[in-house]
């Protein structure tokens, strides 16, 4: 029992921290299959139901994030519940016997591995943006190691605790076997025509939603098709709207189960710029038009784009201006066959593939120490 290799993991909140939390936890138990994993999420989060349908335990902690601006008396609650936090976390770890913890980035990493660095168990950091979190910031200065995706990472953190690793992704999208004609046959459009693949998340993008519907008449005369995944929070207005506009060349989806077959199909992608999808891209070596969202911390969504954008990998449309550029833009690029080859070859270049298991074995390594 004392060999057995102890690993906490701790983060989530969005899919971006959650996949390749879990793609790392698949990836120890790949080299060490005797090893055990707990997770440490955010109560209320996403990660406290993705991780057990991933086959792994998970202790939620009631920890969230602070109201704008911090002088707002409601953060008086905030803090309470990290001080309760750090105290739970510390006694799972006394319970757990953890020899190394991960942090993934999200408010739970942030109490999860304080608490860890204040028992002396050494840390992993996976910092996904090419902008630093603020949980992951606030931890650098005792973790051990600092696993990134991007250059020029040390205006964050230590350079000589440094590693380019890349991102973590689904396996599953690597290991799609099915060809492009069929993928595009299975949205039942035509393998002949180009094909453009919208997605703004599982809840949607209203910014990529609005600049399909200000340009239904362009798509109709178009001898392009489009799958467009609205996302559910938007899927009932949007077909409301969609009334008396249906079109061959128009697939419409809620949520895409299978992303690999979306991905197989599509001859371009528009979407946000998370870390995470930015690492498909660039392993399946995807053209791919970005429009970050201005709605996240330190605008990291724009940084992870521009990462792209000045390589030539990808292209790049503002919130503000997708309503009119987007369409015309992605219709333009996806008849452009050179175009297409260019980005895809730039894109291939920034791809860092084993990411889970290069990390992984940096987390053994660290608990062996």
């Amino acid at each position: 029992m004392n060999n057995q290799l102890r690993v906490i993991i701790s983060g989530g909140g969005t899919g971006g921290h959650i996949f390749p939390a879990v793609s790392i936890a698949n990836a120890i138990k790949t080299l060490r299959p005797d090893a055990s994993i707990l997770f440490i999420g955010a109560l209320g989060r996403m990660e406290m139901q993705r991780v057990p349908a991933a086959g792994y335990d998970i202790k939620g902690l009631p920890i969230r994030g602070f109201f704008r601006p911090l002088w707002k008396p409601a953060n008086i609650g905030v803090a309470i519940d990290y001080l309760k936090s750090k105290w739970l976390a510390k006694k799972i770890l006394r319970e757990f016997k953890p020899q190394v913890a991960v942090g993934v980035g999200g408010y739970a990493s942030s109490a999860a591995l304080g608490a860890a660095n204040s028992m002396g168990i050494p840390t992993l950091l996976q910092e996904q943006n090419s902008y630093a979190g603020l949980a992951n910031k606030q931890l650098a200065r005792n973790a051990k190691k600092i696993c990134v995706a991007y250059e020029g990472m040390e205006r964050f953190f230590p350079a000589d605790k440094i590693m380019m690793t890349g991102n973590p992704v689904r396996q599953q999208l690597l290991d799609t076997a099915i060809t492009h004609d069929e993928a595009v046959r299975s949205f039942g459009l035509d393998p002949q025509k180009k094909t453009i693949l919208l997605v703004g998340g599982s809840l949607g993008a209203r910014t990529i939603n609005e600049s399909v519907l200000q340009h239904l008449d362009d798509i109709k005369g178009s001898d392009v098709q489009l799958i467009w995944q609205t996302g559910k929070y938007y899927s009932a207005e949007i077909a409301e709207r969609m009334k008396g506009h249906e079109m061959p060349n128009l697939k419409i989806t809620d949520f895409i189960t299978d992303m690999g077959v979306a991905y197989k199909a599509a001859d371009v992608v528009v979407s946000r710029a998370g870390a995470g999808s930015i690492s498909e891209f660039c392993l399946l070596g995807k053209p791919v038009i970005l429009v970050p969202s201005p709605n996240v911390a330190e605008d990291h969504q724009t940084k992870n784009a521009m990462a792209l954008v000045n390589k030539d990998a990808a292209l790049y449309v503002k919130d503000a201006e997708a309503s009119k550029q987007l369409l015309p833009l992605a219709i333009d690029t996806v008849k452009d066959a050179s175009k297409l080859q260019s980005l895809s070859e730039n894109i291939l270049k920034m791809a860092l593939p084993d990411s889970a298991t290069i990390i992984a074995r940096e987390v053994i390594a660290l608990a062996e120490q």
